[in-house]
């Protein structure tokens, strides 16, 4: 009998893996890729919601457990997955200058933010009111950290890569079974697929569609992530990534043109230099109507349990999010009532 039978092979079913494996628990993924949101996403982390002028809920205790996490990934991994560079906000008027010192004076804010305006300049990016820049950010390269991962996984054969067959699950009190595997818990990490999941479909993850672009502009050269709307964020190779769009309606990972038009029109309100669009992404981020993430076990099975809902901010959230729900399981300890799916009564 393993420990941990975990559904979901993106950002949260990893984190929860990783969080297991180093408790020297054992594990199996069973995942089809179908849910891309992590695979679609920038992967940027970033602790200040920049169009509110806000902090983003225990910031600095999300980064600082972050950090380590994906070094040890990345160990694990011999890959490189997480990138720090720093991210400015574009000014558009002095109006915005100002709010930017009324929050530095925000002793939530302080750590975060730069206290000075900075006037550099980038070639193709006219910014007459200057910059603020956010400290502690970056970003993590999603697509090399799952498919570095699903190959960690397979070599170690502790990944099933097919559809899960809610059907084929049997919880039973101490323990599940699917298909011939037994397991201590099951760990439900599979994004949107959550609608289609009969211990959690009544939760209310609506899903916003994103889509991002890349491309390749070699006048630009940026060295730093750029913020005015859209996020212009450089990746190597004079490739930028571009995004993102939000949604609410089409739950397809198919690429728009819609998006791209409105990516295209946006984007020339930040850089003035000729690009090219290499690639066009899209997917389907697991939202919650609060914005606030859903973990924790299930009242009626023990046994069974939910992480999900990270939304936008899946970078940053999940390593964390996998430890609160670890330590319950394991020791007890409640996880953030914030966070507890609970807080949306069953439907009866």
């Amino acid at each position: 009998m393993i420990d941990y039978l975990i559904v979901g092979g993106n950002l949260a079913g990893i984190a929860f893996a990783e969080t297991a494996i180093n408790n020297e628990k054992s594990v199996i993924i069973v995942s089809d890729k179908s849910q891309n949101s992590s695979l679609a996403a920038a992967g940027v982390y970033n602790p200040v919601v920049l169009k509110r002028m806000k902090p983003t809920q225990n910031a600095w205790e999300h980064i600082m457990y972050m950090k380590p996490f994906y070094e040890a990934l990345e160990h694990r991994l011999r890959i490189k997955i997480d990138y720090s560079i720093p991210l400015y906000r574009k000014f558009a008027s002095v109006e915005e200058q100002n709010m930017w010192f009324e929050a530095f004076d925000n002793p939530k804010l302080t750590p975060f933010l730069h206290p000075e305006i900075i006037h550099e300049r980038f070639e193709g990016v006219p910014s007459p009111f200057g910059f603020g820049e956010v400290l502690h950010t970056g970003y993590v390269d999603t697509v090399a950290l799952i498919d570095g991962y699903w190959n960690y996984a397979k070599e170690n054969k502790i990944m099933l890569n097919e559809t899960f067959n809610y059907e084929s699950l049997e919880v039973n009190e101490g323990f599940i079974s699917y298909k011939g595997i037994s397991a201590k818990h099951i760990v439900f990490a599979e994004g949107f697929g959550i609608k289609q999941n009969p211990f959690f479909s009544y939760l209310p993850l609506n899903g916003t569609k994103g889509e991002l672009l890349l491309i390749k502009a070699p006048q630009l050269k940026l060295s730093v992530g750029i913020k005015a709307g859209l996020f212009v964020l450089p990746v190597g190779g004079d490739l930028y990534k571009v995004g993102a769009t939000y949604e609410w309606e089409d739950k397809t990972s198919v690429p728009s043109e819609a998006a791209k038009r409105e990516l295209v029109e946006k984007l020339a309100e930040i850089i003035t230099c000729p690009y090219e669009i290499i690639d066009h992404y899209a997917g389907v981020r697991p939202t919650v109507k609060d914005r606030k993430p859903l973990i924790g076990t299930h009242p009626s099975f023990k046994n069974v349990h939910l992480l999900n809902g990270l939304g936008t901010r899946g970078v940053m959230l999940a390593p964390y999010m996998a430890k609160e729900l670890y330590e319950s399981i394991e020791y007890g300890i409640p996880v953030n009532k914030e966070n507890d799916f609970r807080r949306f009564p069953a439907v009866p």
